[in-house]
């Protein structure tokens, strides 16, 4: 018994190792694509009235890419996942024929303002627009917004490669470019603390391309999680 359980614990381990190794590999390769992408921007605009388009390496676990008026940053996740058993993935043949493929690392896609980080604007919101989960086998599945989340979602067929990448990268950008800075509904705003007059800077005024707004697709997501959670408790 003591034998089963030591070896049970080494197995999850070794895989969960696996699936990150591959995740972080995966990961530079995000970097080195984003790299070349701004290279050749630069190149193909060279000697020409253009906008920022550059990328700071971050860290390990971080890649910010400028463009406009707008901040992507790449995260990866330290840890590793498994979907929830409710989650479409968990009902495709590709998990039942083994089950060691529900776990995933995963790398965030966030979207923020450029000024948010130029004036310190610490208060600012950010939002996700997509997370992409890496598999032991190198697949890949994509939970995001349009451009993003609708294109890369088959998890059995699915490989993670320079291609597939590139197009995910693109896809992010021009998901940013096409999501513009909302005015917030007057009520939201009308009302403004004396101190956040008096600073410097409007640090404390808080920020966001959909501040103040609810999207009837956010109101839906937000509806079937609570049920799936509900569900999980049954």
């Amino acid at each position: 018994m003591q034998t089963e359980l030591y070896e049970s614990l080494r197995e999850k381990s070794l895989l969960k190792q696996d699936v990150f190794r591959k995740t972080q590999q995966s990961f530079e390769t995000f970097r080195n694509i984003i790299r070349n992408l701004v290279d050749t921007y630069d190149n193909e605009y060279q000697g020409k009235e253009k906008v920022d388009f550059e990328m700071n390496d971050g860290d390990d676990f971080r890649i910010q890419l400028h463009f406009g008026g707008d901040v992507l940053i790449f995260m990866l996740h330290t840890n590793i996942f498994q979907f929830p058993r409710l989650h479409e993935v968990m009902k495709t043949r590709y998990i039942s024929e083994d089950s060691q493929r529900s776990y995933c690392g995963v790398i965030n896609i966030y979207n923020f303002l450029a000024d948010s980080f130029r004036f310190n604007r610490y208060n600012d919101l950010g939002y996700l627009i997509g997370r992409v989960f890496i598999n032991k086998d190198i697949h890949y599945f994509i939970e995001g917004k349009r451009e993003i989340g609708q294109l890369y979602n088959n998890f059995e067929t699915s490989v993670l490669d320079n291609n597939s990448i590139t197009e995910i990268i693109k896809s992010a950008i021009q998901y940013t470019v096409n999501f513009d800075l909302l005015t917030p509904p007057y009520d939201e705003v009308k009302l403004v603390q004396v101190g956040d007059m008096q600073a410097e800077s409007d640090i404390k005024l808080v920020t966001g391309k959909r501040l103040g707004f609810r999207f009837q697709a956010d109101h839906v997501e937000i509806k079937e999680q609570k049920v799936a959670e509900l569900k999980q408790k049954i």
